[in-house]
C-alpha cells in the first residue's frame, strides 16, 4: 500500500499565507510605533546647585529654574540648597547637578586639559561682608584676634576667601576662634551673642544680612585695604567694591570682591546649553526682579570666565549675539 505523507499542502495555500503574515506583522509594527509616539518623553533634569535659602545664589537659581521650566518644555529644572561655591563645583563636576554658581577664587588657577565643568556666564560680583554688632568691639579685621567668628560653612566660597584673607592678615591658625556656619546660622549666632562677628560673601543686597540689619544695629567692617595683599598672594580675581549706606543703612565701607560664574556640566548637549544661555541673557529683567545682582549681567561681561572656558553651546550663543 502506498504511504501518504502527512506534510501535505493545498495548492496556492503558501501564496496566500505569506502576504497575510506580512500584513499582520506590518500592522503590529505600526501599532507599536503609534503607541511609542503617544508615550510622554521623560524631561531632562536640570538641577541647579545654589546656596543658603536667604542668599543670592538661591534667589537667582529659583528664578532661573522657573524660566527654564516655563520656556523649555523638555526640561524639568529644580534648585538644590547647598553650602555654596566649593560644594557646587564638586556637584556639577561629579554629575550630581547640571548647573551651579561659584566664586572665581574657588576654581583652580588653570583649567585642566579636559575639564568636567565649563562656564555659561560671569553673572555678577560677590562682596565679602564682615558683619558685627554696632556696639561691639570689632571695628577692623585685626580686632578679630582671639574672638569667635563664623568664617562660612564648610564647602562654601566664603570659607575659601576668608581663609585666604586671614592668612594674609596673619590671623590664621588659632589666632581667631573659627566657627563654620552658613549664613542663616551665622545671623542667629550673632543675635544670640554666641559669636562676635561673621563673614559672608554675596551679591548686594544679601537678604539674610538685610533682614538682620532691619532688626538689629549692625556694623560693616571695612576690608578694602586687603584687596591688594590678596591679589599678590592668590591672583588677580580680587577687586575692591563699595557697600554704600543705601544697601543696609549702615556706614559705607569698601571690601574685597570677586566674580561669580554660572557653571555647567561639560557633557551637557550644546543645544541645551545654548538655550540656557539665551534665556539667562534675554530674561535679565525677570531675574533682576528676583535679585538685583542678576540685573548686572551683560553679554560683554558674561564671556570673561577665566580660568574656565565657556561651554561650546554658550560660546555659540555669544558669537551669534555680539553686542
Amino acid at each position: 500500500m502506498q504511504r501518504v505523507s502527512r506534510h501535505w499542502s493545498v495548492p496556492g495555500r503558501r501564496r496566500v499565507a505569506a502576504p497575510l503574515a506580512l500584513l499582520i506583522l506590518l500592522g503590529s509594527a505600526l501599532a507599536a510605533l503609534a503607541s511609542c509616539r503617544d508615550e510622554p518623553t521623560e524631561p531632562v533634569p536640570i538641577r541647579i546647585a545654589t546656596g543658603s535659602p536667604t542668599a543670592v545664589y538661591h534667589a537667582f537659581g529659583q528664578s532661573l529654574a522657573a524660566i527654564l521650566n516655563r520656556e523649555l518644555p523638555g526640561v524639568r529644572a529644580s534648585v538644590e540648597v547647598t553650602a555654596a561655591s566649593a560644594q557646587n563645583v564638586r556637584l556639577v563636576g561629579t554629575g550630581a547637578a547640571e548647573l551651579g554658581f561659584t566664586q572665581a577664587d574657588v576654581l583652580p588657577p588653570r583649567a585642566p586639559e579636559h575639564p568636567a565643568v565649563l562656564a555659561v556666564a560671569r553673572v555678577y560680583d560677590d562682596l565679602l561682608h564682615l558683619v558685627t554688632t554696632a556696639g561691639g568691639p570689632v571695628r577692623t579685621l585685626a580686632d578679630l584676634r582671639g574672638r569667635r567668628v563664623s568664617v562660612g560653612a564648610d564647602g562654601s566660597g566664603t570659607e575659601v576667601t576668608v581663609k585666604r584673607l586671614l592668612a594674609v592678615a596673619q590671623l590664621g591658625g588659632d589666632r581667631v576662634h573659627q566657627e563654620h556656619l552658613g549664613l542663616d546660622d551665622s545671623v542667629a549666632a550673632l543675635r544670640a551673642g554666641q559669636i562676635d562677628a561673621f563673614f559672608f560673601s554675596g551679591g548686594l543686597p544679601v537678604r539674610g544680612v538685610a533682614e538682620l540689619a532691619g532688626r538689629t544695629s549692625v556694623r560693616m567692617v571695612d576690608l578694602g585695604e586687603w584687596t591688594e595683599p590678596l591679589r599678590r598672594a592668590y591672583g588677580q580675581v580680587y577687586v575692591t567694591r563699595d557697600i554704600p549706606h543705601s544697601v543696609y543703612r549702615t556706614d559705607p565701607v569698601s571690601t574685597v570682591a570677586n566674580p561669580n560664574y554660572l557653571i555647567v556640566r561639560a557633557n551637557l548637549p550644546e543645544s541645551l546649553v545654548r538655550d540656557v544661555t539665551r534665556l539667562l541673557m534675554e530674561r535679565r529683567e525677570e531675574l533682576a526682579a528676583a535679585h538685583p545682582a542678576a540685573g548686572r549681567m551683560s553679554p560683554r561681561a558674561a564671556i570673561v570666565t577665566a580660568p574656565l572656558p565657556l561651554h561650546p553651546g554658550a560660546a555659540d550663543w555669544y558669537r551669534a549675539n555680539k553686542p
